[in-house]
């Protein structure tokens, strides 16, 4: 008797996992920024007692620059499969739905993906999560160096 694997086999994510992985680490420093808790500010950040640290300022924010800058940096098809990745850990679609979510992305998408994606206030856990539907995953102690990395090009291609 021959046994039939019926399981569905899983999809091509269409980026790399570790290009995925470098947007996690700063989506989630990103989304840890707060409004402005010191309007009162010295003239150095010790004076404050680093208060402004993670105060949101979108127009200086060296991280939200590095993110959108290495998004956009990414290929059209990477950066659709980004936003249908978005979705798939959001719940929006799931992971037999994939190939309606990156036509979805690709239709609705197109040219501002960054703005789009810094838009979702999870963004690094929806990542996370679309990344263990293809049976990726990111381990916030393993992938910790992550956050010191500052992306370049160079990790774009």
């Amino acid at each position: 008797m021959t046994v039939v694997d019926t399981a569905p086999e899983t999809p091509e994510l269409g980026i790399s996992a570790e290009k995925v992985r470098i947007v996690i680490a700063r989506a989630r420093q990103f989304d840890a920024k707060e409004a402005e808790t010191d309007p009162d500010e010295g003239s150095n950040a010790t004076d404050d007692g680093m208060a402004d640290v993670l105060e949101d300022d979108p127009e200086n924010d060296a991280v939200r620059q590095e993110l959108v800058s290495f998004i956009n940096g990414l290929n059209d098809d990477e950066q659709v499969n980004l936003v249908a990745l978005a979705w798939l850990g959001r719940g929006t679609y799931g992971i037999d739905d994939w190939d309606e979510a990156v036509d979805t992305a690709r239709t609705e998408h197109g040219g501002r993906t960054a703005q789009y994606l810094l838009g979702l206030p999870l963004l690094g856990d929806y990542l996370a999560d679309g990344l263990e539907a293809f049976g990726e995953e990111f381990d916030d102690e393993t992938d910790e160096e992550l956050d010191d990395e500052t992306p370049s090009e160079e990790d774009n291609s």
